[in-house]
């Protein structure tokens, strides 16, 4: 089943993948402490706006995932204090789904002391507190729903998700929240 790009938040894991057919040459950089999405050195060049954006940032002792640039103005709402849950589901509206030939939901979460995940779709915008992990796509599964998901660090995190058996995946963040402070770990399937 493709399900396109997802997210997956645990109370205090979480993951990213991105999941493509039309872009399969991307691949996930560390840059100034944010995990970015960039085409490979073999991708075509495009001027498509939705191909390269931070898919992780933290702001203090939370970490926000996501599909694209609503990422940054999140993490920004979480710097000036904002409750993880406003700063979700306010970005998310003011971004609005992707304006491509699919309607492409926008999809996020919140890792912190109260974790949350959320999508906007052109129908609806829906955003849930994580008690257990949580699974958002954009395609199929673009509704929050209880997922199987057996990670329990950075590393880990990344692993499942790239392995998991939706198609074309092509890489993954992971995010582990500990007391102490916030791990990120990479998976580019190389």
């Amino acid at each position: 089943m493709y399900v396109g790009r997802f997210v997956i938040v645990g109370p205090s894991v979480a993951a990213y993948r991105v999941s493509s057919r039309s872009f399969p040459n991307r691949k996930i950089i560390e840059r100034d402490g944010s995990l970015t999405v960039v085409p490979t050195e073999e991708a075509e060049e495009t001027d498509n706006p939705y191909v390269s954006y931070n898919c992780v940032r933290t702001a203090g002792d939370q970490v926000v995932v996501g599909n694209g640039s609503h990422v940054d103005p999140i993490t920004e709402k979480l710097e000036l204090g904002y409750p993880a849950r406003d700063a979700l589901a306010e970005s998310l509206l003011a971004m609005d789904y992707e304006k491509d030939d699919y309607d492409t939901p926008r999809i996020a979460g919140v890792v912190g002391d109260d974790s949350y995940i959320g999508t906007v779709r052109n129908d609806a915008l829906l955003v849930e507190q994580v008690d257990e992990p949580t699974l958002v796509a954009t395609y199929e599964k673009d509704s929050p729903e209880s997922f199987e998901f057996d990670a329990d660090d950075a590393p880990s995190a990344a692993s499942e998700a790239l392995g998991l058996e939706f198609e074309h995946a092509v890489c993954a963040a992971g995010v582990e929240r500990t007391d102490e402070d916030v791990r990120l770990a990479i998976e580019n399937g190389e």
